[in-house]
């Protein structure tokens, strides 16, 4: 994965730098307003520069040395009051973190021990905004392999930021978060913060508390990006923390709570305010599915699986490929469908083992033979374009027809004479979807035909002669 955090933009006079939005990462759109340089002759100007940047070295010293003063005198000062940083403080800070998304810069620091400095200063900062910052200063750090490396050897700096998953700052959970995805992306480091973040049973209860409580936006993405690259990596960590018990010492009640039911929590903030962090979520719930012991989860009668379900129904019939929409809308939507149709195709072979089952739907049915026409439509129209195929799109009519296959095994003479006087049945999109059972699900193909001869003798007379099977 690219790692990517986000870019510091440069703080006003008057105003407190808010949150850096946008992207953050080797690659930048606009080189960060240099630091001011020595003002010596121009030979000591060429020594002072860092690499092949105009960045000073003696500006970066000055400005860390400050740093260690400035939280010192208000440790020894003051250890319990909450310390505020000056505006020009914190523009020196803001454009250090801006700086450090240079290869040059961000090894220079690492070459400087800044990485123990940041260390330090996490450690006694009781400043969020100074906390936030050290912390994206290292996630600009980690960003280049060499450097991510030697940042991810500091047993301490494991620890003090594992530890900053139960901060109550946004900003700073959201820098922290970055900087963990980023290493965990990185292969060469990726197993060492697996190793730390299994061993350190407070990450998950802090990581699970963020996805159920938070409404910020940024946060819960970055969250949902993270948690969905640990499944990804490592099955066990995902089983552990499916089947973690509450501690019988725990009187927070935040070992309670359960991986489905956050990640679900967070993808219904998420509907309306981010369809790529949602799609991000349906991905980790997808990834639940794939083990014995998520399928157990779910399938429990008292489990989250019928709420899951339902929530997701709710997403694919209102939210997508709609009845007004252009078949080029798969193109937008093909990501999320693939993870919303993947979890829902699980669960609904769970439904017998819950306490209320309901029927298929017909939206969701409705909705299935829509994304199989569109799909076809789409590629009728690539093909008269190009060769290419749309690998994705491949996927989404797979997955949609293994799902449809499943329904159509068993599905009732009532529900197809519904779903044909509704109109989502009509003859294109009953020879689309049949076309699409043939040759693998012969079975459902086999049931649904016989049970149109008995609701629609006419649109079975039409199937029998383009597939006479």
């Amino acid at each position: 994965m690219d790692c990517s955090t986000d870019g510091v933009q440069e703080v006003e006079n008057d105003e407190r730098s808010s949150s850096p939005r946008g992207k953050q990462s080797p690659v930048m759109d606009r080189n960060p307003s240099p630091p001011p340089v020595i003002a010596n002759e121009e030979e000591d100007e060429d020594l002072d520069a860092i690499g092949d940047t105009v960045y000073s070295k003696h500006w970066l010293f000055s400005t860390l040395t400050r740093l260690i003063h400035m939280v010192t005198e208000h440790s020894d000062e003051d250890s319990e009051g909450q310390m505020q940083l000056t505006d020009d403080d914190e523009e020196a800070l803001c454009r250090v973190w801006d700086m450090a998304m240079d290869k040059d810069v961000a090894g220079f620091l690492q070459e400087f021990k800044a990485t123990d400095i940041l260390l330090g200063v996490i450690a006694k900062s009781r400043c969020p905004r100074l906390t936030e910052i050290c912390v994206g200063i290292l996630g600009n750090i980690a960003c280049f392999p060499d450097t991510c490396v030697t940042l991810s050897q500091n047993e301490d700096l494991g620890a003090v930021l594992l530890l900053l998953f139960g901060d109550t700052d946004p900003p700073t959970l959201l820098e922290t978060s970055r900087l963990m995805l980023t290493c965990v992306s990185q292969k060469d480091v990726s197993s060492i913060w697996l190793q730390r973040i299994q061993q350190q049973a407070s990450v998950r209860s802090n990581l699970l508390f963020i996805m159920c409580s938070s409404t910020n936006t940024d946060l819960l993405e970055k969250v949902g990006e993270l948690v969905d690259k640990l499944f990804d990596l490592d099955e066990e960590l995902m089983k552990s923390w499916i089947t973690d018990q509450p501690s019988e010492e725990g009187d927070e009640g935040e070992s309670h709570l359960d991986v489905a039911s956050c990640l679900l929590e967070a993808a219904k903030q998420l509907r309306l305010e981010s369809p790529n962090g949602l799609e991000v979520y349906l991905h980790a719930i997808q990834l639940l599915t794939t083990i014995d012991e998520g399928i157990q989860t779910f399938a429990s009668p008292d489990g989250p699986g019928k709420v899951v379900w339902d929530f997701v129904c709710e997403v694919v019939c209102e939210d997508l490929c709609q009845p007004n929409d252009l078949p080029v809308v798969l193109q937008e939507q093909k990501g999320i469908l693939v993870q919303a149709f993947a979890v829902l195709q699980a669960l609904y072979r769970c439904q017998d083992q819950w306490s209320s089952k309901n029927d298929t739907s017909l939206p969701l049915i409705g909705t299935i033979l829509r994304v199989l026409q569109y799909n076809s439509e789409c590629n009728d129209d690539s093909t008269s374009k190009d060769d290419t195929q749309d690998e994705q799109l491949q996927t989404l009519a797979e997955i949609t027809a293994e799902f449809l296959a499943d329904i159509c095994i068993q599905i009732p003479k009532d529900t197809v004479a519904d779903l044909v006087k509704k109109g989502h049945l009509s003859e294109k999109t009953c020879l689309t979807a049949l076309g699409s059972l043939l040759p693998n699900f012969k079975t459902s193909f086999q049931h649904l035909q016989f049970v149109l001869s008995e609701t629609d003798p006419q649109l079975a007379d039409t199937v029998r002669k383009r597939f006479p099977v």
